[in-house]
């Protein structure tokens, strides 16, 4: 690889190349021929290794016993998952599957309900926040009608005990 940007660089590495090709090629190995991009492995769809082992929808009847269960424990114990299995008429590993992403769901749905709640909390303290801070701004100036409204009242109380008083 050249670069047009230091010449004399490009002259020193091919130098120290060609005076030591052995620890040269140590360090920075040379790759005879063409690199290929590495290849994904790919799935084994029509291997016979695996039959019957695609993905299935469960019955209703099955998601049902199994919504029951879940309902009332959350956790699958070793025997429990192997009677259920053997009722369904499923492998144990599909009844652990369901279990668990069933768990994820209703893990969602709990933070989720607890997130709206939060929410809801937040929005009522950040109501009444603002509702307070209106008060104060407001006080100075309810405390200065408040005081003439009392100088009001004292100044016509004394007007009218004029006309309370004999003459």
């Amino acid at each position: 690889m050249t670069s047009n940007l230091n010449p004399q660089v490009d002259d020193q590495m091919l130098l120290i190349s060609q005076l030591y090709p052995s620890l040269y090629a140590q360090v920075v190995p040379v790759v005879e021929g063409e690199t290929r991009p590495r290849r994904r492995r790919k799935k084994n769809k029509g291997e016979s290794t695996n039959v019957g082992a695609r993905k299935r929808k469960l019955s209703a009847e099955q998601v049902s016993l199994l919504e029951m269960n879940f309902g009332s424990e959350h956790k699958l114990e070793s025997e429990r998952k192997d009677r259920l299995a053997s009722e369904l008429g499923l492998d144990p590993r599909q009844v652990a599957v369901w279990f668990q992403n069933r768990r994820a769901r209703w893990k969602n749905k709990k933070l989720e309900e607890e997130y709206s709640k939060l929410k809801t909390a937040h929005e009522s303290v950040v109501v009444e926040k603002c509702r307070l801070e209106t008060e104060v701004l407001l006080f100075p100036s309810l405390s200065y009608l408040l005081q003439l409204t009392i100088q009001f009242v004292d100044s016509f109380d004394s007007d009218l005990s004029f006309l309370n008083s004999p003459h």
